[in-house]
Order: structure tokens, then C-alpha cells, then sequence
């Protein structure tokens, strides 16, 4: 039986509902609802018109509506009045197949008809800014290797703290929280889960991390490249699979730690990784993180070709430990909802198709990657990895053709609004336009 939100309400003194749902952009929508209404609510819906947002949809499309999740609600810790609700997307009795959510659901679903369950993790890696986001906020996190600088990290222990103290109290099951790769950068990590509780719970640290962020007088920004010379924020994913309570990856006989089904299941990721770069890496600012030159401190911590090995971190998957791999591909403008969905569908079809993914190269694929030049590479830039995303017939059967042309729509109007005011080039500052459109990714 579903949990009655208007009991909870009146239980935990909530008086207001935040219901919320992510667009194909990533965008946070919602409308806060009062608690007397939200029995409602949770019934039928908040109404939304869907071309107000980052939907395919036109203005003569009927209203959409945003049902509640109440296994998601999260009562803010900075203000207890207020309830946040992850939704579902719904119209004219049917769910929106091309919604981020709703997509990420389809594939939980398929992966369930074998008993089976996706958790994952993600790495959240985020820069603290100044408001107009032009330099980093810290003026003296001036080092060239500042990574795990204790000092820069504990000009911030307010901040942070506070942030942590918050996924403490939801039940999260925070570990740790470091000063990153780049000047101004920190990560921030917690227990991983199904991958819909992850899904839902990144969606939430955002928006936690840019609101708290702004209470301190600072800006965040989980933009793939904000700043040329430093390292860019990635959104590392580690995954595994369970049966029940058993993980299927784990096979201590294995010189990785890894049973066949992982491996055919990261064929699957390996076969599809350039198309699925579309939602991966998905503005033209994430090209600057991939295929790109040795930042300040050396190193950019981000992969150009595809490829997996051992504990590695020069490569697009490391396998850190047995029984699970980590996705490096992914960036911060990543949407919540379709990085976990690209992941899944992809070992779908590696675990149906029992896709071998080759061997694993034991290199520094940093400085030796002109040893391997049959090795495939990663798109250059947005065109290409929707170009791949298009032709990829397998993918396109997994969410829907019409699903993947929607998104291909949005995403390549984009685009072409892009190319009507600036050019991309590697070599060349950051726009404006990217800053502008990317910033609050």
C-alpha cells in the first residue's frame, strides 16, 4: 500500500510540497503544492504544460501530469516545512515515454524480467564559484596539484559540512568529502543503491548543493569545463549487478574479481559508449572535458578512448575491486535520470547479445595511447555523439525511436542555436554562450 503523504505531512509538520521532475536538459521543474492539497496530488497529479520545459511537446499538447513518488519524499533538511517529491510523468492516461524518469523506469523494468537489480554510486564533482561564476571562490587555492589540499578543504568546513550533515540526517550514508583535481573543486560521496534511490538522490544533491552554496554567498556549478586550464567536473559511475541479495558481478576466481555476466554486460557499455556519450556528455561544454589537452595539474581524469582495465584511472572503466566497475565517462551536466538509464540499457543488450568486451589493456592510456591507434575513440564533439546516438539501432529500439528522435530534436536545436552566435573550438576560450547555458547545469 502507498504511503499516505498527507499523514506523513501531518506526522513530520511538513506544510509544503516541492513535486518535482527532471526535463531531457536536466532541469529541476516543479510546483510547491500545500499540504491540504496533496492528497490530490498524489492521486491524480500536478498539471504541468510540457511545452513550457525541455519536452518534445507542442503548446496544443494536453497538460501533463507530475505524480508523486512517495518512496522519494525528502523533507529538507534547511527547511523542515518543506517536502521534496521525485514524480512521474503522465498524459492523457499514459506515461511520458520520452520523460527522463519514466525512461530510466522502462529499463528497470526489462533488467527485472531476469530477477535482477542495477546499483550504482556516483562521484559528484562540483566547483564553488564566485555569483557571476567567472573564477574560482577560494582566491588562495592557488596550488598546480591542489587534490585532497586539506586547507582549501577546510576554508570551506561550513559549506561542506553542512551539505554532509544533510545526507547524514536523510539517511544517506555520506563517507567522505575531498578538495578535487582542479583549484575551487570538491567531491562529495555516499552509499550507493537501487539505481532509481541514486537517480533520484543525485537529482536532490544538486539542487542541495547549489542552494546551500547560494546561503553561503557562493556559487556551484557542476559544469563540465567552466574553466580552461583546470580539470573539469566529471560524474564517475560505479555499477554492479544483484540477484537478490547477491552480487552476479563478483567472482573471486577472476584476476579482475569479475564473473562473465559483468563482463558481457560491460561489452555491452564498451559496444554502445560513443552513442550513449549523447546523454553521458550531453552539451557541446562537456567536449572540452573529453579529448582533451593535460590540464594545470597535469592530468585531465578523463578518458579520450574506449577502453577498460584494472585500478586505472587513465581509462574510460577501471575496475577498482571485484564485483563492480566504474564508468569514467560521465560529466557533471549529465542528467541524473539517463546517465543511469544509457548505463542500463547498453548492459541490457551486453548481457543478451553476451558481448565479450576484449581485454583489458594494463597502460597509462594517457601517454600511451598512440600504441593502440585501432583502439576507438570517444565523439569530439556533440554533432558527433548524436550522430552515433541516431544510427545506433539497438539503443534506439531500447528506449523507442520516437523516445531517441526527441531527444536528438532538443538536443540538435540547441545546436544550431549555438552555431547562429558562437563557434566550438577546442583551442578557443570558453564561450559566453556556454557559460550562460551551461553554468547551472
Amino acid at each position: 500500500m502507498a504511503k499516505n503523504l498527507f499523514q506523513i505531512a501531518k506526522r513530520k509538520k511538513i506544510k509544503y510540497f516541492l513535486i518535482s521532475f527532471v526535463d531531457l536538459f536536466g532541469v529541476l521543474r516543479s510546483k510547491l503544492v500545500p499540504a491540504n492539497a496533496i492528497k490530490e496530488m498524489q492521486s491524480s497529479g500536478a498539471g504541468f504544460a510540457g511545452f513550457a520545459t525541455w519536452l518534445d511537446m507542442s503548446p496544443a499538447d494536453s497538460d501533463m501530469f507530475a505524480i508523486p513518488d512517495p518512496n522519494s519524499l525528502i523533507q529538507l533538511p534547511w527547511n523542515k516545512e518543506v517536502g521534496w517529491l521525485a514524480s512521474d510523468l503522465w498524459m492523457n492516461g499514459k506515461p511520458v515515454e520520452a520523460s527522463p524518469r519514466v525512461m530510466l523506469k522502462k529499463q528497470i523494468n526489462e533488467l527485472s524480467k531476469q530477477k535482477l537489480t542495477m546499483k550504482s554510486g556516483v562521484e559528484c564533482e562540483y566547483f564553488l564559484t564566485t555569483q557571476d561564476g567567472e573564477s574560482i571562490a577560494d582566491s588562495r587555492d592557488t596550488q598546480s596539484k591542489p587534490c585532497y589540499d586539506q586547507s582549501a578543504l577546510m576554508r570551506r568546513y561550513d559549506l561542506i559540512k553542512e551539505i554532509c550533515d544533510s545526507m547524514i540526517e536523510m539517511g544517506w550514508g555520506p563517507y567522505q568529502n575531498d578538495h578535487e583535481d582542479a583549484n575551487g573543486q570538491f567531491e562529495m560521496n555516499w552509499d550507493y543503491s537501487d539505481c532509481l534511490t541514486t537517480a533520484d538522490r543525485h537529482t536532490f544533491f544538486k539542487f542541495m548543493v547549489k542552494t546551500i552554496s547560494e546561503k553561503h554567498g557562493l556559487r556551484a556549478t557542476f559544469m563540465p569545463k567552466p574553466f580552461e586550464n583546470l580539470t573539469g567536473n566529471g560524474c564517475h559511475a560505479h555499477i554492479s549487478v544483484w540477484k537478490g541479495k547477491k552480487n552476479i558481478f563478483l567472482d573471486t576466481k577472476d584476476k579482475l574479481g569479475l564473473s562473465k555476466s559483468a563482463y558481457n554486460f560491460l561489452g555491452g557499455v564498451i559496444k554502445n559508449a560513443d552513442s550513449l556519450s549523447a546523454f553521458f556528455n550531453p552539451t557541446i561544454n562537456s567536449y572540452r572535458r573529453i579529448n582533451a589537452p593535460p590540464t594545470k595539474s597535469g592530468a585531465t581524469w578523463s578518458p579520450s578512448s574506449i577502453s577498460y582495465t584494472g585500478n586505472n584511472r587513465t581509462h574510460m572503466i577501471r575496475i577498482p575491486d571485484p564485483g563492480r566497475f566504474e564508468l569514467r565517462l560521465m560529466d557533471g551536466s549529465a542528467n541524473p535520470y539517463l546517465l543511469q538509464a544509457g548505463v542500463l540499457a547498453a548492459g541490457i543488450i551486453g548481457l543478451k547479445n553476451k558481448i565479450n568486451p576484449g581485454k583489458p589493456l594494463f597502460c597509462n592510456m594517457y601517454t600511451d595511447y598512440k600504441k593502440y591507434p585501432n583502439l576507438p575513440k570517444l565523439p569530439d564533439n556533440l554533432d558527433q555523439s548524436l550522430e552515433k546516438l541516431q544510427n545506433n539501432k539497438k539503443i534506439n529500439n531500447s528506449f523507442g525511436k520516437e523516445v531517441i528522435n526527441s531527444y536528438l530534436k532538443l538536443r540538435s536545436s540547441e545546436i544550431k542555436e549555438f552555431k547562429q552566435k558562437e563557434n566550438f573550438n577546442k583551442k578557443d576560450p570558453i564561450t559566453k554562450w556556454e557559460k550562460l547555458n551551461t553554468l547551472d547545469c
